[in-house]
């Protein structure tokens, strides 16, 4: 039976506005992480490039740099119109990567290389998609990505704490190994996904990086609400705290949240330290084509 991501196209269908709007801050919180993958997985001049779960384009704009042939899929239409403007020389396709055929869909050679920054946890079958996504692979193509850690609670909570302690049933951190942000956060379920679709060589690295939302003019207070309050924590808390809440009340939490941050911040301005895996891995050519066995 074919499973398709239904769940995961809804909810980017609500929440990609907000990633697109803070596209910026995003690239200067998720640095870190973006060039862990590229320096993982090394693009050369003319290869062919994935980018699974590519958002607004910004490792398909590296790669582009870099000399690659990149193609980009994402399931959210708001996304895939934001790389497009961004990364014209990209070719984007909206698709869910789980059940596309994705060289049908952006037709040419087998890729070789696959990347993905915080993309590839939403899948309702894993096995399935990254089975889909080495099926489009060249033998021996790599694989690079980052993926949520198992622990992870700032990058959902850190502003939002007066709203959450106020909310009587407030939305906890996404589950472990569920899809969703956390969809690959155990070591063993993520070895386990990837061997099971067809990897060999998977080699998981635990990094923790700073997540910083300061820019030049400001110390990152109201790039992390703005963040904060459009993902998937945040969204839940605001739209409970509408119903439960005065406006004035509602309003007073979140200026007691911007102090908070603002004091919590001090002289290096706010941000905190994310846990995730950068995952590398190779497409197993003898593999069977469709499966991962």
């Amino acid at each position: 039976m074919t499973i398709h991501n239904h769940g995961a196209r809804a909810d980017w269908a609500e929440r990609s506005g907000g990633w697109v709007q803070n596209q910026d801050v995003l690239d200067r919180a998720f640095a870190p992480f973006t060039s862990a993958v590229m320096e993982a997985v090394g693009v050369a001049r003319e290869e062919r490039v994935l980018d699974v779960g590519c958002g607004p384009g910004t490792l398909l704009e590296t790669a582009s740099r870099l000399g690659a042939r990149a193609v980009g899929v994402d399931i959210s239409a708001e996304m895939v119109a934001a790389a497009r403007s961004r990364v014209p020389d990209a070719e984007v396709i909206e698709g869910d990567a789980q059940v596309t055929d994705l060289l049908d869909a952006a037709p040419g050679r087998p890729f070789d290389a696959v990347v993905s920054r915080f993309g590839t946890m939403f899948f309702e079958d894993p096995v399935a998609a990254f089975t889909n996504i080495r099926v489009a692979c060249a033998p021996g193509a790599r694989l690079a990505m980052v993926t949520w850690r198992s622990g992870e609670q700032d990058l959902f909570t850190c502003g939002l704490e007066p709203l959450l302690a106020r909310l009587d049933d407030p939305p906890g951190p996404p589950p472990e190994d569920r899809p969703g942000p956390m969809g690959l956060a155990t070591e063993e379920h993520l070895r386990a996904v990837l061997l099971e679709a067809g990897w060999d060589e998977v080699h998981l690295v635990a990094l923790t990086a700073r997540c910083d939302y300061r820019t030049r003019s400001t110390d990152g207070v109201d790039e992390r609400m703005a963040v904060a309050l459009s993902g998937s924590v945040g969204r839940v808390a605001l739209e409970r705290a509408r119903r439960e809440l005065g406006a004035e009340e509602l309003h007073g939490l979140l200026d007691r949240a911007r102090g908070l941050l603002a004091e919590r911040a001090g002289h290096r301005g706010v941000g905190f330290d994310a846990r995730a895996w950068l995952t590398a891995a190779r497409c197993n050519p003898q593999a069977v084509a469709g499966s991962g066995r």
